[in-house]
């Protein structure tokens, strides 16, 4: 198995996962509806499970799912941000397809139909806990009800932590079920807010966990600060992890798991710098694990097929027998689950437009991106602009310096020792204005460290990156190439504004 983040330690135990994992056996693709269980977390990167190598993190229920069904390697979101990934995976669609909900804390018009609401109307029970589709308003998109389904959220507990949230996932998720009649198949939605910030400091310490064992990506320093502060993030993932576990064995205990399609996954990576609300792989590579025996014809193993998020939308309606509508763009999985020819799948596509707006105007910073086994190609459209917020705190929603990073202990140490030697480098890469086009080989430059755009060497290789981007956004009408009117900017905003900060300029006539 391979992971971005691999200490050595966990070599035998990833080893022992395999071995286990390579017990599952065959079987043949169900004749009845599957019921299907989504769970997503909120801000997760790919190397943080068991399954996929980190060694300090404890995820029993994603690494069951992973070993009883298929652990996918090269999962993408569609955008590193919360509302636009959400509604690519509701809607099967890149996110410059879908007008204003290509922004965060913006909406999601009701003409773009979701798998949920057709499910329902295929005579699916369909519910949700905790995050759905959000931030945003739904309303002046013409919806009157979160898309994700019938909201659950009765039932509270008292976190293990004040950082946590108070909803007891699991439980509204078993108060659903109990209405769910015996012969109708259910879709639910489980969307836990964690691991988003803020985290309470030293969680991770009281949980046990050893400093030294943290994997620190070397886009961030080194030090106690931010080990603890990863170590903080990893309890609110298994925090989340806890809630999928009672949620399975909940359908367990109805006797429906095996004809449940799980998914397991997360909306966009962690909210680190240089990582949430970026195109590199630390903000866009999830973890992927789905598990449906009487769907998936070789368990245990792991799909190295390259995917994005809006391919589970079709995914889930042709499991439930129906036809995909045409507008979908993304790609039903089950050539993945071996239920059919395998399709070529060998680059996922990235994009962001407004996140926080942490800029002038409140603008964005609108980039698209195509991801391969080798390289990440990234195209900024508006290179001039601050990819991670300006640093005048005046001009953003937030009022916080570099505001589309989350305040955190990592954000604030590089902040301040910025200029020293050891962080400066990095600080740059976090905080700093980028060039048009930035390409990264990824055999040797794993994290994306080093941009090769420009290089002789690279000219051909950044060419043909370049042209296939282009030719799948022009394919797929991406405004920004198909000369139609590119409105992201000029969307509103119904996001907290600080009394600090920005309004959205007024759209030219």
């Amino acid at each position: 198995m391979k992971s971005n983040i691999i200490a050595n330690g966990t070599i035998q135990t990833l080893i022992a996962i395999a071995t286990l994992c390579m017990s599952g056996s065959d079987t043949l693709r169900a004749e009845t509806r599957p019921n299907i269980l989504f769970c997503i977390s909120d801000d997760q990167s790919y190397s943080h499970t068991g399954a996929n190598g980190d060694p300090v993190v404890q995820t029993p229920a994603f690494d069951r799912i992973a070993c009883e069904g298929l652990r996918f390697t090269h999962a993408f979101c569609d955008a590193p941000t919360c509302g636009p990934s959400r509604s690519a995976i509701l809607t099967g669609q890149h996110i410059w397809r879908l007008e204003e909900a290509g922004n965060i804390h913006s909406t999601l018009p009701a003409k773009f139909a979701t798998y949920t609401e057709l499910l329902a109307e295929a005579g699916y029970s369909v519910g949700y806990t905790g995050k759905g589709w959000s931030p945003g308003r739904l309303e002046p998109g013409g919806r009157k009800t979160n898309p994700a389904g019938e909201p659950f959220n009765r039932r509270s507990l008292k976190p293990p932590f004040k950082s946590i949230r108070a909803t007891d996932y699991a439980g509204n998720f078993e108060d659903f079920l109990q209405q769910v009649p015996a012969d109708q198949p259910f879709c639910f939605w489980l969307g836990t807010s964690e691991p988003h910030r803020s985290f309470q400091p030293g969680a991770g310490k009281l949980t046990g966990k050893d400093p030294a064992k943290a994997v620190v990506p070397p886009i961030f320093p080194d030090n106690d600060i931010v080990r603890n502060d990863i170590l903080d993030y990893l309890v609110e993932v298994e925090h989340f992890d806890s809630m999928v576990a009672r949620a399975i064995a909940a359908v367990e205990e109805r006797g429906e798991l095996d004809n449940t399609l799980v998914v397991i996954t997360s909306d966009h990576g962690m909210p680190f710098p240089r990582a949430k609300a970026s195109l590199y792989d630390a903000g866009s590579h999830v973890p992927l694990a789905i598990r449906w025996p009487q769907g998936i014809q070789k368990t245990g193993q792991s799909v190295t097929a390259f995917v994005n998020l809006s391919d589970l939308a079709p995914t889930f309606l042709e499991a439930a027998g129906l036809k995909p509508p045409s507008e979908m763009t993304g790609r039903s999985l089950m050539d993945t689950f071996g239920s059919r020819l395998a399709l070529e799948r060998n680059a996922a596509f990235i994009a962001m437009e407004r996140h926080d707006g942490c800029r002038k105007g409140g603008k964005g910073y609108p980039c698209r991106a195509i991801r391969t086994a080798d390289y990440l190609y990234i195209h900024n459209f508006e290179p001039t602009r601050w990819p991670s917020g300006s640093p005048d705190s005046r001009v953003c929603a937030r009022s916080i310096p570099f505001g589309e990073i989350d305040s955190s202990p990592t954000k604030t140490f590089m902040m301040d020792h910025r200029n020293e030697h050891g962080v400066a480098r990095l600080a740059e890469l976090a905080f700093g204005i980028r060039p048009a086009e930035e390409l990264y080989d990824l055999k040797n430059d794993p994290h994306q460290i080093v941009n090769v755009a420009g290089s002789t060497a690279m000219t051909e290789t950044q060419a043909s990156l370049r042209g296939r981007l282009f030719d799948h956004l022009r394919e797929t009408r991406d405004p920004r190439v198909g000369g139609s009117s590119v409105n992201w900017d000029y969307y509103p905003y119904y996001g907290k504004i600080s009394t600090k900060g920005w309004s959205v300029d007024e759209k030219p006539r």
